[in-house]
């Protein structure tokens, strides 16, 4: 089949079309190539930014070099089978900083990719985020000596969204993940929204701004001090690429639309000061770790009930925390070079 992969030159996107690559797909992958948030971790900001997009040429996809903002564009791409929409502006910290992006990247860019799907009448996966339930959450939690903790441990799809303080990035998510729905109750496409935790994995670019479990890993390689915004409880059932990526694949194979919290479940929560020591036992390396202010509109707790998509999807994650940390330290040893700080 022909797969199209928005933000494809992207950490999650690079991933699906990996994935489908090897499935002997064929598969398009649009990216803006945008360096925005690049330029505010102090990597070798052109370095990294091709890296993804270079392995996929030479994998044998097709890279286009195109915003999902621009409908035009979109509308002349034909003959397609699927959409993973990973396209986004994925920041608390910038949407604050530039609502504008926000808007327009997570509102019209999703709106125009639930256009060309239901124009050719194809499935579609758009990703949303668990901050969709905003942060009331950490109202009702208590502390222990390494986490934040929570009477019902995991939360499902059921729970109230857009409670709490909330930030631009909340509002453009939780517009996103409403015209998903809207789209199958309206126009019967065959859709789905991916309600994601912390993500993490190879080729993850992270930084202060958003990528939190590579920054920690990239960070202690250098030898470089880790920052942490609020007291290091915050927890995730953070989740593995290559799991996500079969997510996408089981909503192709059942079409079962609808809402699905994506993630690795209770058993694989973390902490961030949890995840710093798993680092640490990996590498053997201590980092200094600064404590700061937290920052407005954080979460400080959520770990997905995936029954949905156990259920209707017929997935669950595989990965434990300790092996996909350790694959993803392991890539960024062979790629120090991407890190200059």
């Amino acid at each position: 089949m022909k797969v199209l992969v928005t933000g494809g030159c992207g950490f999650v996107g690079s991933h699906v079309c990996e994935y489908y690559l090897k499935k002997g797909d064929n598969v398009v992958a649009l990216d803006n190539m945008t360096k925005y948030e690049l330029l505010r971790t102090g990597y070798n900001t052109e370095l990294a930014r091709s890296y993804n997009r270079n392995l996929l040429r030479d994998m044998g996809a097709i890279t286009l070099k195109a915003d999902v903002r621009d409908s035009s564009i979109l509308s002349e791409i034909s003959n397609l089978d699927f959409i993973v929409h990973t396209a986004a502006q994925p920041a608390v910290t910038i949407s604050i900083e530039d609502p504008k992006l926000d808007i327009s990247s997570n509102i019209l860019g999703t709106f125009n990719v639930l256009e060309l799907a239901r124009n050719l009448k194809i499935p579609i996966v758009s990703c949303a985020t668990i901050h969709v339930y905003g942060n009331k959450i950490n109202d009702e939690l208590v502390e222990s000596e390494s986490r934040y903790c929570f009477q019902y441990l995991d939360i499902s799809e059921e729970r109230r969204t857009g409670e709490g303080t909330l930030t631009p990035l909340h509002a453009s998510k939780i517009s996103a993940d409403l015209y998903v729905k809207t789209y199958i109750d309206t126009y019967g496409i065959e859709a789905a929204s991916f309600r994601l935790t912390g993500l993490y994995g190879e080729r993850q670019l992270g930084g202060e701004d958003h990528g939190w479990v590579a920054n920690f890993a990239i960070r202690t390689l250098l030898g470089e001090p880790i920052n942490i915004y609020g007291t290091g409880k915050q927890v995730r059932d953070i989740l593995y690429v290559k799991d996500l990526c079969e997510a996408f694949d089981a909503f192709y194979k059942t079409r079962k639309s609808g809402i699905y919290n994506i993630g690795s479940g209770y058993l694989n929560s973390i902490s961030l000061i949890e995840c710093i020591g798993l680092i640490e036992k990996i590498t053997g390396l201590k980092p200094k770790v600064n404590y700061l202010d937290g920052r407005k509109g954080d979460l400080r707790y959520f770990v997905c009930d995936t029954e949905k998509a156990k259920q209707e999807l017929k997935w669950n994650a595989k990965t434990h925390p300790e092996e996909g940390i350790t694959n993803l330290i392991n890539w960024i040893k062979d790629n120090l070079n991407l890190f200059k700080i």
